[in-house]
């Protein structure tokens, strides 16, 4: 069995082959031979021959191709198959390989009467479908490969070889991928390819590349020179112009962001390596995709700097006002509650049916505090408590005023 290189040696092994043995429920589904199975098998001459005929026709169905040797099938179809037929002693089937031809031409009956396809007739629509699919996903080529397998299964065409079908998919993935590098190359100017390798290089008194430094990105760090910072980097990308160039409207946009992936963890030296197309293909995508998250990771910035330097410096501001007028409030709300005590006290002054007056009253809250010292506190308790029925404070929002010089810059 030849080697594919991206498949494992087992996977290759069993394909268009018996993996698993079937369940008992694959054999009643793929297995079973209905009323025109059974009419076309009794046209065989001999137990052997109906049933080496059978397991031709189970076989194709179930592994979509015809075994070179018809007998090397599980134990478990033979049993399930002798058992429709009939068969005793499965054992006879041995004598169904003595005759070459024989094998042949039930395999062409089959073919005939199922209508199966043979691989040259539909290669080149799979070569179309391969194509279209590596374009616009750039799936790797095993996925391709094993999609490959269930495309020809649906359209009833025998599996060819494993090495015709992966060499298929990798050459036309190769092709694709090739011409994906080219179309993306062809949008460059030949400055625009110079600015690109640029990129690559550690300019005089820089530690690493410009590439290098906009993968990395700003700190971040909600400041002001964080944020310009930052605000640079955008200038700098953006200034290169490459989005521009409308390379998401020729290219799909999963293979953009797959050559963007590779563009942002490979090594400057290991892009600097490939050649002109897949190098410039490689840092366009890569450029424009650090343009849109160089933005973005501005937004980030701003937003921080915008939680850290005004909503919460305003809010600690409203906090330590709070704190400030503390003391004052404290002291007139526990005036006014002395008054209330005395208020309540006054309840219990005279009998049932005489009720104090409100001279007595007042004589009995100014014994412990001043009417003037009550309308001090009251005036006080006033402006700095909300009504029992207001919204919960929102003192923080004034400070925004006097901060938003801080970020209204940016």
């Amino acid at each position: 069995m030849p080697v594919v290189e991206f498949l494992t040696d087992d996977e290759a092994a069993t394909y268009g082959r018996y993996g698993e043995v079937p369940s008992r429920a694959d054999l009643e589904q793929v297995f079973f031979l209905d009323d025109e199975d059974r009419e076309l098998v009794e046209r065989r001459r001999g137990d052997h021959m109906k049933f080496g005929f059978s397991l031709q026709l189970v076989t194709v169905r179930w592994v979509g191709t015809f075994l070179e040797d018809p007998l090397e099938v599980p134990t478990a179809v033979l049993d399930f198959v002798a058992e429709q037929l009939g068969i005793a002693d499965p054992s006879c089937v041995k004598k169904y390989t003595e005759r070459t031809k024989t094998r042949f031409d039930h395999q062409w009956e089959i073919r005939r009467v199922y209508g199966l396809k043979e691989f040259g007739t539909v290669e080149g629509d799979l070569r179309a479908w391969v194509e279209a699919r590596s374009w616009t996903t750039g799936d790797g080529p095993k996925a391709i490969f094993l999609d490959a397998v269930r495309w020809l299964r649906e359209r009833d065409v025998l599996l060819p070889g494993v090495t015709t079908l992966a060499r298929l998919v990798t050459n036309v993935r190769d092709e694709t991928t090739r011409r994906l590098w080219g179309v993306l190359e062809g949008l460059l100017t030949v400055g625009q390819r110079y600015v690109l390798d640029q990129l690559l290089e550690v300019p005089p008194g820089s530690r690493v590349s410009d590439l290098e430094r906009w993968r990395k990105g700003p700190v971040p760090r909600g400041s002001g020179p964080t944020l310009i910072k930052a605000l640079k980097q955008v200038a700098e990308v953006a200034g290169l112009g490459m989005t521009e160039l409308g390379a998401d409207r020729l290219v799909p946009p999963r293979r953009l962001a797959e050559l963007a992936k590779y563009g942002m963890s490979a090594d400057a030296s290991q892009i600097r390596r490939h050649r002109d197309g897949r190098r410039l293909a490689t840092l366009l995508a890569t450029v424009a995709f650090l343009e849109a998250k160089s933005v973005d990771d501005t937004l980030e910035l701003l937003d921080l700097l915008m939680t850290t330097e005004l909503l919460n410096k305003a809010q600690t501001a409203a906090d330590k006002e709070k704190i400030r007028k503390h003391p004052k409030l404290a002291k007139a709300s526990a005036r006014l509650a002395v008054a209330v005590e005395a208020l309540f006290d006054s309840d219990a002054w005279g009998g049932e049916d005489e009720e104090p007056r409100v001279s007595e009253v007042w004589e009995a809250i100014e014994a412990v505090v001043s009417r003037a010292e009550l309308r001090a506190a009251l005036v006080l308790v006033n402006e700095n408590v909300l009504p029992a029925d207001a919204d919960e404070p929102d003192d923080w929002r004034s400070e925004l005023v006097g901060r938003y010089s801080t970020v209204s810059g940016f």
